[in-house]
């Protein structure tokens, strides 16, 4: 039987409690799979992370961060050089760019340091809203929102808990329906899940640990009957 999809906010904080609790029993140590050693290099490695892999942003900032491990020797390289350098996460061009602008800021306004704030954060170059709130969260341990990525978008959908496709209306929606002191932790909790069962195309519906609770929004058919 398909659980049935929460209508009124009350029911919509219960669930959303039942696919946290569930998460955490099954993630308990869940954790951001870019690998870093300052708040900086977390920072680069996540604008490197957009509409890449985590696997393929690791193998690629492990010697980029061995040269330029900070702010003011990553500023000293070229673009092109960085462009080299970056050209197997996909847009390179412009994440080069974006690179070299954020690290010049980093050293003309912040003593080449990682700001702590939402605001300060998004006006470097190449840094939204998912960026900012992956860097507070996970470097400095300050929940500024939840981190949708694709996975968590993708599960949110099908789990229920929105019916949003912008990544910030998303946010907006687990924001109202999950405890601040939780958004950290949740967000990587649902990346694993994706990875692990909850996959774009072939879901594993029949041993995942949410099945009892899942509505299994925006499944199709083909997927929905495999489950039953």
């Amino acid at each position: 039987m398909v659980a049935q999809v929460p209508a009124s906010t009350a029911s919509r904080q219960r669930h959303a409690s039942q696919v946290r609790r569930l998460l955490k029993k099954h993630y308990p140590d869940a954790a951001c799979a870019l690998e870093y050693d300052s708040p900086f290099q977390l920072l680069i490695a996540t604008i490197l992370s957009a509409q890449c892999t985590d696997k393929r942003v690791n193998q690629v900032t492990r010697p980029l961060f061995d040269q330029y491990p900070t702010a003011q020797e990553l500023a000293k390289l070229s673009v092109r050089r960085l462009e080299i350098m970056v050209q197997s996460t996909g847009f390179f061009r412009n994440k080069a760019r974006n690179i070299q602008a954020c690290c010049r800021m980093l050293n003309s306004h912040y003593g080449g340091q990682v700001p702590q704030t939402l605001e300060q954060l998004t006006q470097l170059a190449g840094v939204g809203r998912k960026t900012a709130n992956v860097v507070l969260g996970t470097a400095f341990g300050i929940p500024s929102g939840v981190v949708v990525d694709t996975h968590v978008g993708r599960l949110s959908r099908r789990l229920g808990l929105t019916s949003e496709k912008d990544p910030i209306k998303v946010e907006t929606d687990l924001m109202s329906v999950l405890p601040r002191k939780e958004w950290i932790a949740f967000s990587h909790r649902m990346i694993h899940h994706g990875r692990s069962f909850c996959q774009a195309r072939k879901p594993q519906c029949e041993s995942c640990p949410l099945l009892s609770i899942c509505p299994r929004i925006t499944l199709t058919s083909t997927l929905l009957s495999k489950t039953h």
